[in-house]
């Protein structure tokens, strides 16, 4: 070893023994010390947290002074899941695609009018002041329409209830009746038909009778002991009620004898329906000549109000 080195090693020797490194017990009690030192410092820091979060959720949550708390006031915190939902996503309705908002329900002004179920005598039109006969209406059964080639209405089997009667008119510049000097004072007969079908079944039947009127241009019809032909067409017949139907049944005029006597006798039938009623207006005149126009028109305008009347 050289001489340097061993002088090193002497000065090193002669610091260690300068200082004082303590007994065993004394360093273990020296590490336990730091070692509380440490722990007390992290729980200060814990508690210094938790205090903070308290005083914040106070402030928060804290109503002003003479208010009550709603629970929507209320800070709630949401459990954690596995997946968090994206913010801009709204809420959606199961089954509904996302996006869209349910329809809002339906609101109607007013509820659809019932199907009446029976039919009073106030249904029925009454003649203007004008066209009134000594004649009385009067209640009676029968047809309710002219044959058409054997037609069918299957809506037949959907009636609630029908009425039928007959009326009697005048027009308005003929005389009335005088027994003095004979006059008769009867132009025209109604066989005047009301009828109730169940719901929606009502435009079956206008639907019926307007093919069926189609279906038969022409047919052959009683007159005495022989026969003659008719024609049937359909003529235009707006404003009145919901919808209607106007058709003629045209053959030649005959006389008692069944013999003709040049021209055609004219006969109109209506069929209008208001809702669930129709009723039927079927001219069938009064011993000689045709169905007014005119009169048949009035009188269809008449029948309809008394409807709408009924119904309310």
């Amino acid at each position: 070893m050289s001489r340097e080195l061993s002088e090193m090693y002497q000065r090193l020797a002669a610091a260690a023994d300068a200082c004082d490194l303590g007994v065993p017990d004394v360093l273990r009690r020296r590490a336990d010390r730091r070692a509380r030192l440490r722990a007390a410092g992290g729980t200060l820091a814990v508690a210094l947290v938790v205090g903070g979060v308290a005083i914040g959720t106070q402030v928060v949550a804290t109503p002003p002074p003479g208010t009550t708390p709603s629970p929507a006031d209320t800070p709630t915190i949401p459990a954690p899941s596995a997946t968090a939902a994206s913010p801009s996503a709204p809420p959606t309705t199961p089954g509904r695609p996302p996006g869209t908002t349910p329809a809002s329900p339906r609101v109607t002004s007013a509820s659809p009018p019932e199907t009446p179920v029976s039919i009073p005598d106030r249904a029925f039109f009454a003649l203007a002041s004008a066209n009134q006969t000594t004649i009385s209406p009067r209640f009676l059964n029968g047809d309710v329409l002219p044959g058409l080639c054997d037609a069918r209405y299957p809506s037949e089997s959907a009636i609630v209830q029908r009425r039928a009667r007959s009326l009697v008119y005048k027009l308005a510049e003929t005389p009335a009746k005088n027994p003095a000097d004979g006059s008769v004072g009867e132009d025209g007969t109604y066989r005047n038909t009301i009828t109730i079908y169940r719901a929606g079944r009502a435009d079956d039947a206008i639907d019926e009778l307007r093919r069926a009127v189609r279906d038969c241009p022409e047919q052959e019809t009683p007159a005495g002991d022989a026969s003659v032909v008719s024609r049937q067409r359909l003529l235009g017949s707006d404003g009145y009620g919901d919808e209607s139907v106007l058709f003629e049944t045209r053959k030649p005029n005959l006389d008692v004898n069944g013999d003709p006597t040049g021209g055609d006798e004219v006969r109109l039938v209506r069929v209008i329906r208001v809702g669930d009623v129709v009723t039927v207006l079927w001219e069938i005149g009064w011993e000689t000549g045709s169905s007014p126009r005119t009169q048949v028109d009035a009188d269809s305008r008449r029948a309809v109000a008394a409807i709408e009347a009924w119904l309310g």
